[in-house]
């Protein structure tokens, strides 16, 4: 059996996320979430936040690649601060990028119904506490909106 990656997919994978109150939506191609492979794609609207966050286990590097729209990646050190951020996406410099393990990391959907795929070992498990940026707020907490715009805001006026 295949699965077409085409506009169809990504047309309705958009109206989930545009549906979805966290303004996202992801379609899992592998089968469960213990799974030691997880491949999925991941639609997302620009009001959608995901606090910054990092994969401490040695085999979660991810791998994300851009199908329709553009992300704002950032990347932070251990205080919080912005070391990098880049656009990514079709007619950019990158249209993905791979994040080593340990990373604090964030993306953000700077188009609507931007779309990427996402690769990384599973099993899925929770962030575990480690893994939150306490430096961040999390996600529907107070300020977390006009954290979102002010990283965006970074990247869209680089």
């Amino acid at each position: 059996m295949i699965t077409l990656i085409d506009d169809a997919l990504l047309d309705e994978l958009c109206a989930e996320a545009t549906a979805s109150p966290r303004r996202r939506k992801n379609r899992n191609f592998h089968p469960t979430d213990d799974h030691p492979g997880h491949r999925l794609l991941n639609a997302m609207q620009p009001d959608s936040y995901i606090p910054p966050h990092r994969h401490l286990d040695p085999n979660k590097d991810e791998t994300f690649v851009v199908l329709r729209g553009a992300l704002g990646l950032f990347i932070f050190n251990d205080a919080g601060e912005v070391v990098r951020s880049e656009k990514v996406g079709a007619g950019e410099a990158a249209i993905g990028v791979d994040i080593a393990h340990g990373t604090w990391h964030t993306a953000v959907a700077l188009e609507p119904d931007t779309v990427f795929l996402e690769a990384k070992a599973g099993p899925y498990l929770p962030f575990a506490a480690a893994e939150k940026a306490a430096w961040a707020p999390a996600e529907n907490a107070p300020g977390a909106a006009s954290y979102l715009e002010a990283l965006k805001s970074r990247v869209l006026f680089k």
